[in-house]
């Protein structure tokens, strides 16, 4: 895709990079396809690197890669930037999706496994294992509401964007040691939030 101004012609990114991808955003929200090609410039390349890290097979990384593009596409109305960057809001969505991928494959191969072997397999209560995966997740994003919006930024790129300390301070424009303080504490917080060894 060609380069695209993000904002208007004449006006360059600003160094906030969660600045200029939220306004990218907005602007897909309204069906603003010069500013999705921008947006898929910008965030392309860190999109598909955390996708192949997760599903690890490159025809498959490139199909999730244009599956989130598209998610994107459609519910980018639904970004909050009260509740983190626009780019963890992205990498949040195509950890998501890559790892829907693997358990869809993991099942897949599961079922075709037990099928070959010709072995009936316990019923299984999903009803139960579903309402308790609803549950824990709920605890989880009501545990994520109250950490600080930084800590809740540094958590979601660390933990479901899956860099590094050193690429997180470089994403959020921190020194090393402030990004380490940063999950550091809201891990904590999250721990204590949700009742964690008590």
């Amino acid at each position: 895709m060609s380069h695209l101004s993000p904002v208007s012609s004449g006006e360059s990114l600003p160094d906030d990079p969660g600045t200029s991808l939220g306004a990218l955003l907005r602007r897909c929200a309204t069906g603003d396809e010069e500013c999705f090609a921008e947006l898929y410039d910008l965030t392309s390349r860190r999109v598909h690197g955390l996708v192949l890290r997760v599903v690890r097979d490159p025809a498959q990384a490139e199909e999730v890669t244009q599956e989130v593009y598209l998610q994107v596409w459609r519910t980018a109305s639904r970004y909050d930037e009260s509740k983190g960057s626009a780019l963890a809001w992205l990498m949040t969505l195509a950890h998501r999706r890559a790892v829907d991928r693997v358990r869809s494959a993991e099942a897949a191969s599961r079922h075709d496994t037990t099928y070959h072997q010709g072995a009936h397999a316990v019923p299984h209560d999903t009803t139960a294992e579903g309402a308790e995966s609803s549950i824990e997740a709920r605890r989880v994003r009501n545990a994520l509401a109250e950490l600080t919006k930084v800590q809740r930024e540094a958590l979601e790129l660390a933990y479901f964007g899956g860099y590094t300390h050193t690429e997180v301070a470089t994403m959020l424009d921190l020194p090393v040691g402030t990004a380490k303080t940063r999950i550091r504490d809201g891990l904590i917080r999250l721990r204590d939030a949700m009742g964690v060894g008590q």
